[in-house]
């Protein structure tokens, strides 16, 4: 079964980014995208055009996000019974104390900033599958 991943992105580059990251996979990974909060909330609530994608088995979330900013996103989602179990990971430019420290007390599983080199993105990405899809036990649907 392949690992289900919700990119939470505005930025093309950083999809794009990831996307490569992930195409070398040892793993079957299908990745959905959306690019703003309110558009993630209605992917992980399964509303209008989300009726039938696969539920996540991790988040990547980046803070900075257009309608809903990723903090907001956080917070419902760690509200959310039918969410909160799933892996947030957030994936970030801001290396702001206050963000970290608000990101962890909404309850994210990680934090990691962006790095601005090609090859060190592709590594933390690449570190993030190793870790979260291999090593760590997800929790069921």
């Amino acid at each position: 079964m392949p690992i289900e991943v919700l990119l939470v992105e505005d930025n093309p580059g950083d999809v794009q980014l990831t996307q490569i990251a992930l195409e070398d996979s040892k793993i079957s990974v299908n990745l959905s995208i959306v690019e703003d909060g309110v558009e993630a909330l209605a992917f992980l609530r399964k509303q209008n055009q989300y009726a039938g994608v696969s539920h996540p088995d991790i988040i990547l979330l980046d803070l900075n996000l257009p309608k809903k900013d990723g903090r907001e996103v956080l917070a419902e989602i760690k509200a959310d019974k039918a969410l909160r179990r799933i892996p947030v990971v957030v994936l970030t430019t801001s290396q702001n104390e206050e963000d970290v420290l608000r990101a962890y007390n909404l309850a994210a599983n990680c934090y990691i900033t962006k790095p601005v080199d090609f090859d060190q993105f592709v590594k933390i990405v690449q570190s993030i599958e190793s870790f979260w899809f291999t090593i760590v036990k997800l929790p069921p649907e």
